[in-house]
């Protein structure tokens, strides 16, 4: 069987949408996606990236280009739920410890999906602390233990950890997959990830 990895950070918006789009490919593939919590603006520092609003700032075709292709992406696979961030761009270093606390516990699989809710679906400012904890608390989770394990050094260490390795590996953005030891990065390579895995 393949092994098969999504590294994500709740920041961003494209990790929404290709979280939303895993599941067709799980399903058509028998693969399951490992999920991998990297912190992204760890990540650019590390590899020298910027998001693409500074990298392209002064490139408005650039930008009004990718924000073409998200709407193109959006309606391809019917995401009709995505809804901008209006707080963006969320600092997401407390919800992303708050991931590698959730994985833990065991819990990393509710929880991704109630933070990529709560930033992309029904958008709040999670980077405030009262905020996250009432988001995850109303998802069903113990948002007490997460957030009290985020805070935590095995924690915070396990997500920088994770980060370099993103990079030593050859990861530089988010999302990013890989299909045993391949990259591949960005939304728009969920094809070919899955051409991966039937291969």
């Amino acid at each position: 069987m393949k092994h098969a990895e999504f590294l994500f950070d709740f920041a961003s918006p494209n990790a929404y949408l290709a979280h939303r789009v895993l599941p067709g490919i799980e399903a058509r593939t028998g693969v399951k996606f490992t999920y991998t919590p990297v912190l992204l603006g760890g990540l650019f520092k590390l590899t020298g990236n910027q998001a693409p609003m500074l990298a392209f700032a002064g490139i408005p075709n650039k930008l009004a280009y990718e924000m073409l292709e998200l709407r193109r992406f959006i309606a391809r696979h019917k995401l009709d739920a995505f809804q901008m961030n209006p707080f963006f761009p969320v600092n997401t270093l407390l919800i992303m410890r708050g991931a590698v606390a959730a994985e833990m516990e065991g819990v990393l699989a509710q929880y991704a999906e109630a933070m990529f809710h709560h930033m992309w679906e029904a958008p709040k400012k999670m980077d405030d602390p009262a905020v996250a904890a009432e988001a995850i608390a109303a998802s069903g989770l113990d948002a007490t233990l997460l957030l009290a394990r985020a805070q935590e050094h095995d924690v915070k260490a396990k997500l920088m950890a994770n980060t370099e390795a993103a990079a030593q590996r050859g990861a530089f953005g988010i999302p990013s997959f890989f299909v045993g030891d391949d990259l591949y990065f960005g939304k728009n390579t969920l094809r070919d990830v899955e051409d991966a895995l039937t291969a």
